[in-house]
């Protein structure tokens, strides 16, 4: 979750002041500022004092964090009926799991997972019953995405055998920085000071971040910790240093991370595949420290200071070209990115094009290059691994996830097409924070729920449909929220009200792509590596 700030604040002409709307999205809460705001993802303040990690303690953290993380979540689930709609809507992102109900659960089951690792019998665990189910979508989409980025060759001469990807282990993960390299400057480390409340780590601008980093700015503060804008003496260069919450679940959390990371960096050396690059990381006075490249803005950065107005279409499918070739690639490594949404789509930098094409209307500022990085990996999930109940910031959540019916790699390829819709109309598709009003969205624009999804959803979410149809509009909330509903149209006439003028020729292109993305049925929507071959990106534009 690397920060690569726009520099530019509301009504400012320059590009040279750090963005907060980005740095708060890569940390997984904080909400949108100006025409929408959306839902908070950030998890409730811990209030009670939870314990803290040991020191130095990586090697057992890395074998140990994933069953801390699977045991908490459990333990959650089983103590607070994660099944009811009031439970579904606690959560709006990927950073904020219901925290509120966690804590003594999540005390409990990490006692248990340190009691089985001192030889004790391990409390069985909840059978993971989406295993099953996703069994034939995950190979489907996993086969697919093998072959993303496999060309065409002639039948008559032999293939070479594409390279073979693999998963970093826990025990792969490089070992963090030795402390001899953070004190090699001649700079003094700040005095000791006692983390805040929550865990956060107290600084000052100005101050050092261990001798080897100058903090310049702070850039962000969510559910996982702090984002710092830094001066990296080494490097002679900028950095964004994530600095983690000195509260165990956290710091079990960003292992996992640091695992993703790592995985990505490993199988992508030249950075081909458009994920961010982590440079290192370190462990600071009980905070683990994460240290990113600097990019540049995030694309819903430029929506917003475009007041809501859509990007030129030949931009928008070359971030939609890119953003599916990240997918594949991360597919492929049977990772699921979970939390994909403009503001985790980053330019590379804050250099703003001279000259806008003629398809941009007057004070329309766009990014000089397209070419981007996805961020933000602290939700990133291994398909072999544990799935948390609740993935995905609202407007992108697929309707699987909000039925219960288990998650998998199509999960992400739903918040691409939201993604793209929003590209070319500059608004979110489905802008709302409740369960009913999402699905009544979702039927606004692409026709009715299937019975079969709606008889399968988990109990609690069940109980908005009636006979398997979706109690709409009679167990709408408010006027407001039937007008919402109302507002919308099916794909093709959403796009043709919204887009620009030179999208118009292409619409049922353009509509067929994002109808295959969005299919209610995980087990049917199109691949990121199908999606890569649709006529849509053979367009000239």
């Amino acid at each position: 979750m690397p920060i690569a700030p726009s520099m530019r604040q509301p009504g400012d002409e320059g590009v040279e002041a750090a963005s907060l709307t980005a740095s708060n999205a890569l940390l997984g809460s904080g909400s949108r500022p100006g025409k929408r705001p959306r839902p908070s993802g950030g998890a409730p303040q811990q209030q009670q004092q939870e314990q803290q990690p040991p020191q130095g303690g990586t090697s057992m953290l890395l074998r140990s964090a994933q069953k801390r993380l699977m045991a908490a979540e459990a333990a959650a689930r089983t103590n607070s009926g994660v099944g009811s709609s009031q439970q579904l809507d606690r959560t709006d992102s990927c950073g904020g799991s219901a925290d509120a109900g966690l804590t003594t659960a999540a005390a409990a089951a990490v006692a248990a997972v340190d009691a089985a690792e001192a030889g004790a019998q391990q409390p069985p665990e909840a059978q993971q019953s989406w295993q099953q189910a996703q069994a034939q979508q995950s190979q489907r989409h996993a086969a697919a995405a093998g072959a993303a980025a496999a060309p065409a060759a002639a039948a008559s001469r032999p293939q070479q055998p594409p390279p073979k990807r693999r998963r970093i282990s826990r025990a792969g993960v490089p070992a963090p920085l030795p402390s001899y390299e953070l004190r090699t400057f001649d700079r003094p480390s700040p005095p000791f000071r006692d983390d805040d409340e929550n865990g956060h780590y107290r600084f000052e601008i100005g101050e050092n971040l261990a001798p080897r980093f100058k903090i310049m700015r702070k850039l962000g503060e969510g559910t996982f910790g702090q984002v710092m804008e830094c001066w990296d003496r080494k490097r002679r260069d900028y950095v964004a240093v994530k600095v983690i919450r000195n509260i165990q679940k956290y710091r079990d959390a960003a292992m996992i991370e640091l695992e993703a990371l790592h995985t990505l960096a490993a199988n992508d050396p030249a950075q081909a595949q458009h994920c961010v690059r982590l440079l290192e990381w370190f462990d600071y006075r009980g905070h683990v420290c994460m240290v990113f490249e600097r990019l540049g803005a995030s694309l819903y950065d430029f929506l917003r200071r475009n007041a809501y107005r859509p990007f030129p279409l030949a931009m928008a499918q070359s971030f939609a070209r890119q953003l599916l070739q990240s997918v594949a690639f991360m597919h492929e490594l049977q990772l699921v990115h979970t939390d994909l949404k403009p503001e985790n789509i980053l330019v590379l930098n804050n250099e703003i094009s001279k000259d806008p094409p003629p398809s941009a209307k007057v004070g329309k500022r766009l990014p000089a290059s397209s070419a981007i990085r996805v961020i933000d990996f602290g939700s990133a999930t291994f398909n072999s691994d544990y799935h948390s109940t609740i993935v995905s910031t609202r407007h992108y959540r697929a309707p699987e996830v909000i039925l219960g019916l288990g998650w998998s790699f199509p999960c992400d390829i739903w918040s691409v097409g939201c993604i793209l819709v929003e590209l070319l109309s500059g608004d979110a598709l489905f802008q709302t924070h409740e369960n009913l009003e999402h699905l009544a969205m979702m039927e606004a624009v692409l026709g009715p729920i299937p019975p079969q999804l709606a008889a399968s959803a988990v109990e609690g979410v069940r109980d908005l449909f009636r006979r398997n149809r979706l109690n709409w509009p009679d167990g709408a909330e408010s006027k407001k929220s039937l007008k919402a509903v109302q507002r919308l149209k099916k794909v093709k006439d959403y796009l043709r009200q919204h887009c620009e003028d030179a999208v118009r020729p292409h619409l049922d292109c353009i509509a067929d792509l994002i109808r295959q993305m969005l299919d209610y049925r995980a087990s049917e929507r199109i691949t990121a590596a199908e999606a890569l071959r649709h006529p849509f990106f053979a367009l000239q534009l």
